[in-house]
This record gives structure tokens, C-alpha cells and sequence, in this order.
């Protein structure tokens, strides 16, 4: 696993690590996740879980609330409350505060059965985990899976992001995402930020939670150094 920051301007620190899937010679996230598939998708996304928190434990300092982010396959999860089991089970082995942890599920999986995806989020949310969709804006279902229910926090695309200080139309599309998210109560992260004219612009725009190469390079099973241009971030 590669740990990667997700960090709060307006407090100058880190909110949170997204716990991202590498191969153990270093294959890419791509590389890995294209030898999933039905025969092995649940043992999959239940190994990834074990190890994030596994190695959250290890290297998150217990006295502190970062979250940890974990991804997981909608599809892979036949009923909520018992896949759950391991990863509480391993939260409690280690010492870990569930409560400190972010699931992200991405629309860029196609959704086999969108009313299984709102019971997956309400259990979740009813056992005290934060849920959040991943690539907001790039996905199959769009504007219809916000609809049919709602997440804590949801990640606008790095697509979106991408030369949005030159941009108009993605500028307001930004401002449209944000006003439903206030509407609706739904925090809003950026990521895939890579320039101080994005995150600039995305400031002005409301947002306070950022990730991206700006910030910090994913590190492979340790937390990387944090900065935010020339200041480092606690």
C-alpha cells in the first residue's frame, strides 16, 4: 500500500491518507487492478482492507484523528454487515479507531446494482464510517448515483480540476458541484491537484480539503513529507 495526503488549507494539516493499492515490485494501481475479477474480487477488496489498516495502526499516531481512506468494490461486497467484519476485526487488533476511517467507492465501476450501493453507504454510515464517492464527475451513473443517496464527502474528478484557473466552464461546473454539495450537506475534496493556479482557484471557490502531487508524492508503506508550496504541513 502507498499512502497519500489529503490535506485542510485553512488548518495548514493533514486530514487524512488515502491508502492507495501497489504491486510488490512496485506495478501500478492499474497493473494490480486489472488481475481482479469475479473469481477473486472479494478476497481482493478484503485483503487491501486488512493491510491499509494493518499498516495504519502501525504508522497513524494514535493520539491524533487523521483518517485513513480505503477504497473498496461495491461489487465485491455481498452483504454490508458481514464484509465488514474483517475490517473491524482488524481495527481492533491493531489498535485503530474505526471511526477514523474513510471508504471510497468509485463510479468508474459500473454499478450492477445501484440500490445495493445505498445499502452498503447506510450501513457503513450507521456503524460510524465516513463514506465518500471517489472520481465525482467521471463515472457511469453521474448525477443519478448523488440522487439515489448520499455520502459524506464526494472527490470532484482530476478531470474537472485539470486547467480549471483558465477555464470558465470548468470553473462553474466547480460552483454548480458545490452548491448541491452545501445543499445536501456533502463535504467536497479535490484531488489530481498539481498546480498553485488549481488549488488558487478552487480556494476561491470554497473548497478546503485538497489532494494531489502538489502536496506530496504517494510513499509506499510510510507517510510521505507534506508541504503546501514552500510551508511544511503537520
Amino acid at each position: 500500500m502507498a499512502f497519500h495526503p489529503i490535506v485542510d488549507v485553512e488548518r495548514m494539516s493533514v486530514w487524512g491518507y488515502e491508502a492507495l493499492v501497489r504491486g510488490t515490485q512496485g506495478q501500478s494501481a492499474f497493473a494490480i487492478l486489472d488481475q481482479v475479477d469475479e473469481s477473486n474480487r472479494y478476497k481482493f477488496d478484503q485483503n487491501c482492507r486488512v493491510k491499509a489498516i494493518t499498516l495504519a495502526g502501525q504508522l497513524f499516531r494514535p493520539d491524533e484523528d487523521t483518517r485513513l481512506s480505503i477504497n473498496f468494490m461495491p461489487n465485491a461486497v455481498y452483504e454490508p454487515s458481514a464484509c465488514i467484519r474483517t475490517s473491524l476485526e482488524t481495527a481492533r487488533r491493531v489498535g485503530f479507531n474505526p471511526r477514523r476511517i474513510m471508504f471510497e467507492f468509485t463510479e468508474n465501476e459500473r454499478m450492477v446494482d445501484t440500490g445495493h450501493v445505498g445499502r452498503i453507504i447506510a450501513e457503513y454510515k450507521r456503524l460510524g464510517f465516513v463514506t465518500a464517492i471517489d472520481d465525482f464527475g467521471a463515472g457511469h451513473a453521474g448525477l443519478n448515483l448523488l440522487a439515489s443517496f448520499q455520502p459524506d464527502i464526494i472527490k470532484i474528478d482530476m478531470e474537472i480540476i485539470r486547467g480549471i484557473a483558465d477555464s470558465a466552464a470548468r470553473q462553474a461546473i466547480v460552483a454548480g458541484i458545490m452548491h448541491m454539495a452545501q445543499t445536501l450537506d456533502i463535504t467536497v475534496i479535490a484531488e489530481g491537484i498539481e498546480t498553485e493556479a488549481e488549488l488558487a482557484t478552487l480556494r476561491g471557490a470554497g473548497i478546503r480539503l485538497f489532494q494531489g502531487y502538489l502536496f506530496a508524492l504517494p510513499a509506499i508503506e510510510h507517510l510521505p513529507a507534506v508541504s503546501l508550496g514552500a510551508t511544511p504541513l503537520q
